[in-house]
């Protein structure tokens, strides 16, 4: 069976074409940092006439690469939100609109879930069931996963996402878009331990977030230096990042352990970063869990795991969604 994945929930074009849910024949994902990079954050207008532009072309190399026609598709599967609306309606108007002329069914794909079963596209897979801790610019949240449909929310931020939060970092310090990859890459220079930024634990046995209170944490730091051209940059992203990996890891240690549960898997764009692997490496180590890690290419957004959510939700309920169904901006699974 092949699947052709389609993904537009924020900046990012990309397509995708999946045979079964074990070989993966093409992902193609066009970035929109240059446009964005100069306004400091994504511009939903700007993002959504960008996909307009991008969003056929994209699809066509996708099909070329995995040396198909669209008449050879089985299904089309579109991520259907969260994400930006006007974002969302490129790709999933698109998706629906091929599904109409060609015949094929269609599924629209919830964005967590792809990221969810990012990690079935790499060799080694993990059986279920397995804690999933979700971080990204929009999510930070922590799954018990039973099965390819099968997610029990166990808790999530309650302000910003841990992305948001390296994001607004790197805005106070002026070290540019996207901030993710530049305060990860600045820490690697800087002492993480030269300040000791507040840990949200909130109540004693929540595996909630909450990151805003940090955020604002390293603003007051950056306001008692009288000179920007001053500020210890690296060790202030280092001891940020590391207040970050901390709770991170601490909360998906303990909800593993209160679900009597060995297995850990990571997704989303931050679970990139390389002192969170690191330290999930180790604290799974010392408690003789398996972590599984994606690629960095398969936690950022992706057209292939949309594509593997879309091919596994048609397996367990094989129907074409309707053609009225609509994008939505909040995840449904939480």
């Amino acid at each position: 069976m092949l699947t052709l994945g389609i993904e537009s929930s924020c900046d990012d074009t990309a397509a995708a074409v999946l045979e079964d849910d074990t070989t993966l024949l093409s992902s193609v994902v066009s970035s929109q940092d240059a446009i964005h990079s100069r306004f400091g954050g994504v511009v939903p207008e700007l993002a959504s006439r960008k996909h307009l532009e991008s969003i056929h072309p994209i699809v066509e190399e996708a099909l070329a690469r995995a040396e198909k026609k669209l008449m050879d598709i089985d299904l089309i599967a579109a991520t259907r939100g969260p994400g930006l609306i006007g974002s969302l309606l490129v790709g999933f108007s698109y998706a629906k609109a091929l599904s109409y002329v060609s015949k094929i069914p269609y599924v629209g794909v919830d964005h967590l879930a792809g990221h969810l079963l990012s990690i079935f596209l790499e060799e080694d897979t993990p059986a279920f069931p397995y804690i999933a801790l979700i971080i990204s610019g929009g999510t930070t949240s922590l799954f018990l996963c039973r099965g390819y449909s099968d997610f029990q929310l166990l808790g999530r931020t309650r302000d910003d996402a841990a992305g948001e939060a390296f994001d607004k970092v790197a805005k106070i310090l002026d070290l540019g878009y996207p901030g993710g990859p530049i305060v990860a890459k600045l820490s690697d220079q800087g002492d993480k331990n030269a300040y000791r930024f507040p840990r949200a634990w909130l109540e004693a046995d929540s595996v909630d977030f909450s990151f805003s209170g940090l955020k604002t944490a390293v603003l007051n730091q950056c306001h008692t230096f009288p000179e920007k051209s001053g500020l210890p940059a690296a060790d202030i992203c280092a001891s940020f990042q590391e207040a970050v990996v901390d709770v991170l890891v601490t909360k998906t240690m303990f909800a593993a352990e209160q679900h009597h549960v060995d297995t850990i898997v990571l997704g989303g764009g931050v679970a990139a970063n390389g002192r969170l692997r690191q330290a999930m490496m180790e604290n799974c180590g010392a408690r003789s869990f398996r972590l599984f890690l994606p690629q960095p290419r398969y936690c950022t957004d992706n057209a292939a795991m949309i594509a593997m959510a879309g091919y596994h939700q048609y397996r367990e309920t094989p129907s074409s969604h309707p053609l009225e169904g609509d994008v939505y901006s909040r995840s449904t699974l939480g």
